[in-house]
């Protein structure tokens, strides 16, 4: 029987990078465009946010939480120039885009697969470090194998290897986009590929596609206190690993267990995790499942995601910049800075908050990445300790065989005189 949902939304990532260098001028870049504003949070709307994360965390990655009236009221009524100078200070920003109306579109499968887009958002930190998020939710549809394709459609129509060919005969029908070639610009532009962004070719995986972060709450009838989840063990695998309903692909279930995480007090759902992706799957037999947790997902878990998977993206960079001696002491500069300010620090005193940060950091392996740059820092270091002494050594060789061709010299001179 066809497994039905009830509610359901995808929010697909995309990181890029920048050059820091031109971070102020990609934060003008982005002040000047209309379709753009900046995201002030506020602690009576936002007081979810605001208490889950620890004081530090929440100053440098929201830092607008602390705008008051007065500095909002002087921040619109700055210049451009001087609102990209101003927000360059900060570690992070984030802009919202503005919609007229929300983005309707149609992927082809027979009939076609309606969505929508409700939200897009750019994520932009000083390290240079992006995000390009975009929030879906599928119009009209309660087909739990729509959902799966999808997101595996979805994920990839930006990606390199969709732009070699037309990938699935994915067709996108909306008054924006013609095709999925303008939609494809659409994004190429916001994430500014013309003129600001750097590939993540040498340091992440992702090569363009979307990382995808799903939500979806099924029809309690396929799972509830006498219909047990292993009965769509195999679509919730299918879902986790973002594959289409129809992969024939032999389904792993340790692979699974390993991935699937079980709060105790969340009996009627399961949390996947995977470096491309991050699944919740819920049954609407509990009511906390599209009352609660379904916003605290898109909230406070998905920037504990962010915060993740930003690290891994910026110790990929540092490991790459590690790769040569150019510049050591600006790289270890940035990497020991990084360590006092993120790598140190806890991110929220929840308990559920601090089990999925671990798990992310378990799945990205931000600790073996950490391990191995400190240890290409210590082997460079040592090398150039070692180059700087027999500098040195040569240097007071040099020295040396001076002072005694001068005091050669002097000698020689001192008898000439004495005769």
């Amino acid at each position: 029987m066809e497994l039905k949902i009830k509610y359901q939304y995808t929010y697909f990532i995309k990181p890029f990078l920048i050059e820091e260098k031109k971070y102020e001028k990609y934060l003008l870049s982005l002040i000047k465009n209309k379709s753009y504003r900046l995201k002030i949070f506020e602690k009576e709307r936002d007081l979810n946010l605001y208490s889950y994360f620890i004081k530090n965390i929440r100053e440098y990655f929201f830092p607008t939480f602390e705008f008051d009236k007065e500095k909002i009221r002087d921040f619109e009524n700055m210049i451009d120039s001087l609102k990209a100078k101003k927000l360059s200070k900060l570690h992070c920003n984030i802009f919202e885009y503005n919609f007229d109306k929300r983005i309707q579109g149609k992927i082809d499968e027979k009939e076609g697969i309606f969505f929508n887009i409700d939200k897009i958002e750019v994520v932009c930190l000083d390290t240079g470090v992006c995000f390009l998020i975009i929030k879906t939710n599928l119009e009209n549809s309660e087909n739990f194998s729509e959902l799966l394709n999808f997101n595996y459609k979805f994920k990839d129509i930006n990606s390199d290897f969709a732009k070699l060919r037309e990938f699935n005969n994915i067709k996108i029908q909306t008054d924006k986009f013609n095709n999925m070639n303008e939609l494809s610009i659409f994004i190429d532009d916001i994430i500014g590929v013309k003129n600001n962004s750097i590939g993540l070719k040498d340091v992440d995986l992702y090569n363009k596609r979307f990382f995808v972060y799903t939500y979806s709450c099924i029809d309690q009838d396929a799972w509830n206190n006498e219909e047990d989840f292993k009965n769509i063990e195999g679509d919730f695998l299918k879902y986790s690993n973002v594959l289409s309903n129809n992969n024939t692909i032999d389904l792993n279930l340790k692979e699974l267990d390993k991935n699937i995480q079980n709060i105790e007090q969340f009996k009627y759902s399961r949390f996947g995790f995977t470096k491309q992706s991050s699944s919740l799957i819920t049954s609407s037999i509990d009511i906390n499942n599209y009352t609660k947790l379904l916003f605290d997902y898109e909230n406070e878990y998905l920037y504990t995601l962010l915060i993740s998977l930003y690290q891994r993206i910026y110790l990929k960079k540092l490991e790459n910049s590690f790769k040569s001696k150019k510049d050591i002491s600006i790289v270890r500069n940035k990497f020991t800075k990084f360590t006092k300010e993120i790598w140190l620090n806890e991110i929220t005193n929840s308990l559920t908050g601090t089990a999925f940060y671990n798990k992310w950091r378990e799945v990205f392996e931000l600790q073996e990445i950490y391990g191995e740059i400190k240890n290409r820092y210590d082997v460079i270091y040592k090398d150039l300790n070692i180059e700087n002494e027999n500098i040195l050594n040569k240097i007071v060789l040099i020295a040396l065989i001076v002072s005694i061709l001068l005091n050669v010299f002097n000698l020689i001179v001192i008898n000439n005189m004495q005769r």
